[in-house]
Order: C-alpha cells, then structure tokens, then sequence
C-alpha cells in the first residue's frame, strides 16, 4: 500500500549539507502497524514528514496506493492529506467550539460530503470506537480517554488509507498512554486501519507489529513481533536500542 523507495533528504546549502535520510527503502503492506524509532537526529521524523507531505524528497519516490506523492502539485496536497491521509496528535487538536460529532467528522464536511453521507459515516466509526453516545457533547465535557477516541475516529473517519502518528503518547501521564495505545491497537486489529507511528518509546514501539530502527538517515535494523507476547517484543526492541544507540536510556 506504501512504497518508500530510495528516497534522500538534504538541508541546507552547497557548503553546508545536512543529509537527513539516505536512501531509505521499506514498502508497508495493507492492515500493518508499523513503529519507527531511532535517536534524536536519525531521520525518524522527517521520514514521517516527507510521507504526511509536510516536507518533500530531496530524490527518491513515496507511492502511496500507486500514486507517487512527491510529485503532487501543492494545489491537490490538502485534498490528498484529508482523504489518504489521518493525523493522531498527543493533545487531540479537538475544537472546543464544535461537537465531538462535528470534530469526527471534520474532514467529510470539508470534503463537501452530504449532511446525510457524515452522518452515517461518524456513527459507525463512533460505534467501533465506543463513543457514540457522547456524539453530542462538546470536548470539555468528556474525558480524556473519550477525547483520544474521538480523535482516533476523526482520523479515520473518511476511510483514510494511512494513520500518521508522531510521538503520540510524548506529552501523556502512562495511564493515558495506555489508553491510546490500546486504541490504535484496536483500530488495527479489528477494523483494519494501516498505522505508521515515530516513537522514541520502546513501551509504545511494542504494541506495533513491526519496528524500522533509524540510524544518521539509515535503516539500521527490522524486528517483525510475529506470535510473541508484547512483554518478549519490547525485551527485543530494548536490545536493538542498546546497540544502536549504546546507552538505552539515550534513546528511550
């Protein structure tokens, strides 16, 4: 479903060139859950950045569903990120002044949907999620654990092809982190959802069932989870970390 293919990304000028990512390459399948760690300044973030299409390649291709997204001209890319693309962020980015409802579905009415089609749409993806009886409500009358499903829902809503989280659970206590990651676990396993997640966090990275370790631009390594416990997953995710980074608690 999404093909990174060789792509490089430079910063700067002729006499001064930071070379971000190197020829990165990895191709995720339809349904996966994918995490991408590394060390502050491996490319990590700006990998996710050139696909969310915030930035764009320095050389390289990104296909996603067959379409090369480098080669979008500027005028379709917001209409390119509200239907291909969902956002998770660590503070919800909910609009207190509209209904859980109307921030779900956001992005159908700015795609000019009928009032009829939205509707229809928010209810069942509320549904999976558990949250349609506070469809109603505004943002500051429900929990946080209710908010972080209701934006899960809005990021998924339009039947978006790949869910973009970066650092996710960064700025929540453990309880609400979780919370979240038990959500995007769901929206994977039951309803299907690709999900591409930055991590610094190898407790996050765990929950994913394969992991891309960063390294100066590089992929340094690959741990697929396959049948093994979560606990046996991060134990092993632990152990990439402490060779790529030589101090674990430099990277996690």
């Amino acid at each position: 479903m999404l093909k990174v293919k060789n792509i490089e990304k430079y910063y700067g000028s002729k006499n001064n060139v930071t070379k971000a990512l190197n020829r990165v390459s990895f191709d995720v399948a339809d349904g996966e859950f994918i995490a991408i760690m590394g060390a502050s300044g491996s490319g990590k973030t700006t990998l996710l950045n050139c696909i969310s299409t915030i930035d764009t390649v320095s050389a390289g291709e990104i296909l996603l569903n067959g379409q090369n997204i480098a080669e979008l001209p500027s005028a379709e890319l917001a209409k390119f990120r509200r239907e291909q693309l969902g956002f998770v962020f660590q503070d919800f980015n909910l609009l207190d002044t509209l209904t859980i409802e109307e921030n779900i579905g956001l992005a159908l009415t700015l795609n000019h949907e009928g009032a009829g089609t939205v509707k229809e749409q928010v209810e069942a993806v509320a549904g999976k999620l558990g949250i349609a009886e506070i469809l109603g409500k505004f943002p500051y009358q429900v929990s946080g654990g209710q908010k972080q499903r209701a934006a899960c829902a809005r990021a998924m809503v339009a039947g978006q092809s790949l869910l973009l989280a970066d650092e996710p659970t960064g700025a929540l206590d453990s309880k609400a982190s979780k919370n979240l990651l038990e959500i995007m676990e769901q929206m994977n396993r039951a309803m299907g959802a690709t999900i591409l997640m930055v991590t610094h966090d190898a407790y996050s990275a765990s929950y994913a069932g394969r992991v891309l370790f960063l390294k100066d631009g590089r992929i340094f390594n690959e741990l697929f989870r396959g049948e093994r416990s979560r606990s046996v997953f991060y134990h092993e995710i632990l152990d990439v970390l402490a060779v790529l980074g030589g101090d674990v608690s430099d990277v996690i």
